[in-house]
């Protein structure tokens, strides 16, 4: 759930729509999906600030050891396939030197990781490890903290990423941001890699989709008006890849459970990116390029209408993640921290469907549609 606004949580907002009360009334009568939830919640706010010194510190000793950062800066390039990302060769080497002192990775590092959807994430991962550890009657805490730690290191690399690309927020440490992003994903892969090779293969098969998403992403924003069902399902590859993979990996890719929650992840994801798409929209003063809204939109020829019907599709992405607790095996004993999940999912879409409905900007939307 990516949350970029604290206050969806808030009680206020918990009690402005139908998911939301049921949250509260699950918090009221303690049920095990709600004590399940929090109590990894907690574990995570407590855990979270040694996570934050692991990161900083592992970040600070890949930047002083490489003795070639500019051919790094070059392979990351050719991995992601861009050039915006990465530094020229002669802005490397003042970058690199500011870095090298804890204090200012530190810095960096927590304003990459000030984001709700890290925050959010940490909690379910654990909770799914944890899940799949009972089920197959193996617990290992130092591998669950690789493997956790790995596939939000992962994830908040999209962080940095996007703000290079939208150049949106933190102008000034965009740079520092460059150089940064190559030693992550080295970071991530290697905790990722004690998982295993199977686990391996599925994070880098994960973070190729993930990018092909990324890659349609931009391209159709230079024809909005022709964008077809295929292309803008093809571009939510990168929610189904980032947490389907993250879930399946927590279950260390093994079968049923690895599946199960790649469905199960892949599915709110895609719920989620509903819920994304709505809050841009309002946040932006434009219906977002691509999108759901956007597409439907185009297609009605009334963007209430298009709003509408991304809500359907909102629901419908979460009916296919619910379909997966029935798949769960006899006894499981995360059901219901799954469940409650979910539910906060639903919360978060109908939060900021509500907000569209109340700022009733419809006639601004309709004149800022692309023709």
């Amino acid at each position: 759930m990516s949350g970029k606004d604290q206050s969806v949580v808030s009680k206020e907002s918990l009690m402005s729509t139908k998911p939301g009360k049921q949250i509260i009334k699950q918090a009221l009568f303690k049920s095990k999906g709600f004590k399940l939830f929090n109590k990894y919640k907690e574990e995570t706010e407590s855990e979270f600030p040694n996570f934050t010194e692991r990161f900083a510190q592992g970040l600070l000793n890949e930047i002083k050891s490489d003795t070639n950062p500019n051919f790094t800066q070059q392979a990351f390039g050719d991995e992601v396939g861009s050039t915006e990302i990465i530094l020229n060769a002669s802005e490397i080497d003042p970058i690199k030197s500011k870095l090298e002192t804890i204090e200012v990775i530190r810095d960096r590092v927590n304003r990459i990781l000030n984001s709700n959807f890290v925050k959010m994430t940490f909690p379910v991962f654990n909770g799914l490890f944890d899940a799949a550890a009972e089920y197959s009657g193996r617990s290992d805490p130092k591998l669950k903290q690789d493997m956790v730690e790995g596939h939000i290191l992962a994830i908040d690399l999209s962080e940095p990423m996007d703000r290079i690309v939208d150049k949106d927020e933190d102008l000034e440490f965009l740079d520092d941001y460059k150089l940064m992003n190559p030693y992550i994903l080295k970071l991530a892969r290697d905790k990722i890699s004690k998982g295993g090779e199977q686990v391996l293969k599925e994070f880098e098969d994960g973070f190729k989709d993930a990018r092909v998403g990324q890659y349609l992403d931009e391209k159709l924003k230079s024809k909005p008006t022709t964008i077809t069902e295929e292309e803008m399902t093809l571009s939510y590859k990168k929610y189904r890849a980032v947490m389907g993979t993250a879930g399946r990996n927590m279950a260390l890719a093994e079968r049923p459970l690895g599946e199960i929650f790649y469905l199960g992840m892949a599915r709110a994801a895609e719920g989620v990116g509903c819920g994304n798409e709505i809050e841009d929209s309002i946040k932006n003063g434009f219906v977002k390029i691509p999108s759901w809204p956007l597409y439907y939109s185009l297609l009605a020829n009334d963007v209430k209408k298009g709003f509408e019907i991304t809500m359907e599709k909102s629901n419908l992405y979460l009916q296919d993640a619910r379909l997966t607790l029935e798949l769960l095996p006899k006894d499981f004993t995360h059901k219901e921290f799954l469940e409650f999940l979910f539910l906060t999912v639903e919360h978060y879409n109908q939060f900021w469907y509500n907000k569209l409905q109340k700022i009733n900007k419809w006639s601004d939307f309709e004149s800022k549609l692309p023709k």
